[in-house]
């Protein structure tokens, strides 16, 4: 994949592939292993055959199993099974069990059956295994031919129970409990706790107390097992206080209390936010002869992290190996988390890098962990380098692996390549839940691409997946948004009929919708609905309609609305204040609008970044700069971290003084804080350098043609009358206030020229930035390659395709697009062909390249033989579309 060619594959790990390749070719294995291996193991000195050590790396359960099936001498088969299961990383399945007990049993081997039972048992590793084991075993014991009836023991019925139990299959285990009665094997102490556990997990006490009774009933006395398992019972079913009067129980019993008695109730309490009370029981352990072991610590670890108390759950951490309990992959995956949540990334990678010194192995968790948390803060490179580490130390990714990637690349509006990471999930089998298509839905809407989100939205139900209410909200609020609000409508009665009840997000949405269409009658009247219906409207619900009575100016009404939401006990948030606060500054009421950021502090509502700049803004307005800096100054105060926006009212505020010195000052001070300028930023700046410079010519002062404030016709102005030299001017300017330009500068002003369609000044300071040693971002090539594509220069844009392509970067799909469909204008059907060959070599996924190039960009454009030849070499190159999207195709190639 092109956007992972960053990462670093250890030298070790490129030597042992290249060692294992031509060994691989050189020694394929034989068209029928089993066979070749009966062959084989004919032979009286078969461990030292030659050909034996080639084979093994080849050999699967499945050819085990098969070879069984051919019977070979049972005593040669049991040696060989025994030998293959010592190569690394190799496991016996139930199947190549169940083949080897139906060898054995037959001749008479009961004793290596026996052993091979146990081992079957306790080989299962997940609850499917568990039940082929259960279905072999029991079959073996009630088959009607003495020939292969291998009746269950005690020891048996008991360790398949346990199987059970430890899978939570409840229902298998009551079952084979009851044939083990018909069976006439009697139940001793060890099933009837099996069963008690088995239950207690579940948090089923009344279930479990019918074996409690059974124990009783049998003569056994309650011990420490039975109680333990009561005291977890009690605390899954969320009953804490009776497990602690099973605990004090124990006590008054003379029953002994061991660590895990203690570390079921520690979590008990911890689950109940009980966490002082946890702590005091840790520390009597000792006095009762326990020590507290590994899942002790990490239980509270766990809980003192989740509560924000982070430095006692270090503390304890460095504690246990003082004590001699070593952390275990689970405590680092807790910490990991945690610091992950608290963003304290360096904290995080240094706990995985002591894991891997102390020879710990992290697990899918682990890494999960900390791709999750990269992936929440739009570190997306970072998480891929991750994805890396965790292939590279032999960790097979998950689905929840792709869809934190997948959600992560959406949030950052990258969604090309999230829908990139569907392909490789079908490569891995690993199959997309309904989270994953929600989060790619969610992806392509705020990337404007309404189409491909509709598009994935049928092939969730062609997969068999059944939309939910955040599937529609998400639709419904993009629609609502861009001004769709009919569509929006039908596609909420739609999902009525489908008995999905609306949530209040898609009410809102709608609401919303109507509001800003101007149908205020409407969203309204869906209001009612939304309460008649049991839908409680929100405080966003609120909010749509505050904002819109504000809109209209109609602040009164907005007022009464406040009221009304305190009187369904809802509490005015932020938002609601700084609706009501935009709209008195809007009129110029600054004393009005104070007093309610001051009625917001009383109620508790700490004033939010945007709540603060909206005073900022009306104080640039009106020239009143002393008082912009004071609430700048109070935004520091409070811990509020000024934004883009805040520095930007501030900079065109001096710059209309006119103080432009003052401005790059300020610009000084936001690069200074860490934030950066927009390209609306620059192009205040450049604004008032063009007005500066139009003063010095004239001579004299001039009607100031810009408004003071956020006037975006204004700013589209600037770009689209700027030249290089003025360009070069601000950069000037910058050097001497201490603003060296770098890569982000040139990228946020190629934005606005692209935007405006002055490709030649963007280009030429493409050059400049290459010039000054800087390496272009992929943002930057591809805000270039959209604007050569839209102005139809499509020499310089497959120029930079290439340029693109040679420096690993990954160009936009809507570009492919607009670039294969021009070519094929001019008639250049060779270099469009050209084009899509480089496209299906960048790893997009193949159904979103068919929807975007093919039915979106040749179809709509006529071009249907240059579409059915695309389609071909997709065929030619093994490209699986989805049958979804063949339909599409078909129909848009037969014109239907």
């Amino acid at each position: 994949m092109r956007f992972l060619t960053s990462l670093t594959i250890p030298r070790e790990t490129l030597l042992l592939l290249n060692l294992i390749r031509p060994f691989s070719t050189l020694h394929s294995p034989p068209p029928d292993l089993p066979s070749h291996l009966f062959t084989l193991l004919s032979h009286p000195n078969w461990h030292h055959h030659p050909s034996l050590p080639h084979l093994l790396p080849f050999i699967t359960p499945f050819h085990v199993s098969s070879l069984l099936h051919l019977k070979p001498s049972p005593q040669t088969a049991l040696q060989f099974f025994n030998w293959v299961a010592t190569k690394p990383g190799y496991k016996h399945t139930p199947f190549a069990y169940a083949s080897l007990l139906n060898l054995l049993v037959p001749h008479g081997l009961l004793r290596a059956a026996e052993a091979a039972r146990i081992s079957m048992v306790k080989a299962a590793g997940s609850p499917d295994d568990a039940r082929i084991v259960l279905a072999f075993l029991r079959g073996m014991n009630l088959n009607c031919d003495e020939k292969f009836r291998f009746k269950l023991s005690v020891k048996c019925y008991n360790l398949m129970l346990m199987l059970l139990s430890r899978f939570e299959l409840v229902d298998e285990m009551k079952g084979l409990y009851v044939e083990m009665l018909g069976d006439m094997v009697l139940p001793n102490m060890f099933t009837f706790n099996t069963m008690v556990n088995g239950y207690c997990k579940l948090g089923n006490l009344s279930e479990a107390g019918v074996y409690v009774s059974e124990i009783v009933q049998a003569g056994f006395a309650l011990d420490t097992f039975t109680y333990t398992s009561l005291i977890l019972g009690h605390c899954r079913s969320r009953n804490v206080d009776g497990a602690c009067c099973v605990f004090g129980l124990m006590w008054r019993k003379g029953c002994p209390r061991n660590e895990v008695s203690y570390t079921n109730l520690i979590h008990g309490l911890c689950e109940a936010g009980r966490i002082g009370e946890a702590l005091k029981l840790f520390l009597l352990m000792g006095e009762d002869n326990c020590c507290p072991t590994v899942r002790t610590y990490t239980v509270l670890i766990c809980a003192l992290c989740e509560s924000g108390r982070k430095l006692e759950a270090m503390n304890l951490f460095r504690e246990m190996s003082g004590r001699g309990c070593e952390p275990n992959a689970h405590t680092y995956t807790v910490l990991i988390d945690s610091s992950c949540k608290e963003r304290n990334f360096d904290e995080a990678r240094k706990l995985l890098d002591q894991m891997l010194e102390k020879g710990l192995i992290p697990g899918v968790v682990t890494y999960n962990a900390l791709i999750d948390g990269y992936c929440k803060v739009g570190k997306n490179s970072e998480a891929l380098e991750i994805l890396g580490v965790m292939e590279s130390n032999n960790c097979s990714p998950n689905s929840q692996t792709y869809n934190e990637l997948i959600c992560g690349f959406c949030k950052v509006k990258d969604v090309h390549r999230a829908m990139s990471l569907l392909n490789i999930m079908f490569e891995r089998n690993l199959y997309p839940t309904l989270v994953t298509y929600n989060s790619l839905i969610h992806g392509q809407c705020r990337a404007g691409h309404l189409d491909s989100a509709f598009r994935l939205l049928n092939l969730v139900k062609e997969n068999g997946l059944v939309p939910d209410q955040w599937t529609y909200s998400i639709l419904i609020d993009t629609l609502c948004k861009r001004g769709r609000v009919e569509e929006a409508s039908e596609l909420f009665n739609s999902s009525q009929v489908k008995d999905l009840k609306a949530n209040e997000v898609i009410y809102t949405a709608l609401i919303d919708g109507y509001c800003k269409a101007g149908k205020v009658d409407e969203a309204h009247s869906l209001f009612k609905r939304m309460v008649d219906e049991e839908c409680p409207p929100n405080s966003i619900t609120f909010n749509v309609l505050i904002d819109n009575f504000c809109a209209e100016k109609k602040v009164q009404e907005a007022l009464l609305l406040v009221d009304e939401m305190i009187k369904m006990n809802l509490k005015p948030t932020v938002e609601t204040y700084t609706n009501l606060i935009v709209e008195m500054l809007k009129e110029g009421d600054i004393n009005h609008a104070k007093k309610t950021l001051n009625q917001m502090i009383s109620s508790g509502c700490q004033p939010d970044v945007f709540a603060y700049t909206t005073f900022v803004h009306a104080y640039c307005r009106q020239g009143r700069l002393e008082e912009a800096e004071n609430v700048m100054a109070k935004m520091k105060e409070e811990g509020i971290i000024p934004d883009s926006l805040a520095y930007t009212f501030l900079i065109d505020g001096y710059g209309c003084m006119p103080l432009i010195d003052c401005s790059f000052d300020v610009l000084k001070r936001m690069l200074d804080a860490g934030c950066e300028p927009s390209h609306h930023t620059y192009a205040f700046l450049l604004k008032h350098l063009v007005k500066e410079m139009q003063t010095i010519k004239d001579g004299c002062m001039v009607e100031d043609s810009f408004a003071p404030g956020f006037v975006p016709n204004d700013l589209d102005n600037v770009w689209k009358t700027l030249d290089f030299d003025i360009v070069s001017l601000l950069f000037k300017k910058m050097v001497e206030h201490g603003c060296k330009p770098n890569v982000n500068t040139y990228s946020k002003i190629i934005t606005g020229l692209c935007r405006a369609g002055q490709v030649n000044v963007a280009l030429k300071l493409l050059n400049d930035l290459q010039k000054g040693g800087m390496s272009p971002s992929e943002f930057i090539y591809n805000e270039l390659l959209r604007c050569c594509c839209k102005l139809k220069l499509f020499e310089e844009a497959c120029s930079l395709l290439h340029d693109m392509d040679e420096n690993g970067h990954l160009a936009h799909l809507e570009s492919y697009k607009l670039l294969i469909c021009g070519l094929c204008d001019e008639g250049k059907k060779t270099m469009a062909e050209s084009v899509f060959h480089n496209l299906l070599c960048c790893q997009y996924n193949y159904d979103e390249v068919a929807w975007k190039v093919l039915i979106d960009g040749l179809l709509k454009n006529g071009y249907n033989d240059e579409c059915s030849m695309f389609l071909k070499s997709m065929e030619k190159k093994g490209c699986q579309l989805h049958p979804q999207t063949y339909a599409m195709l078909v129909e848009g190639l037969d014109g239907t």
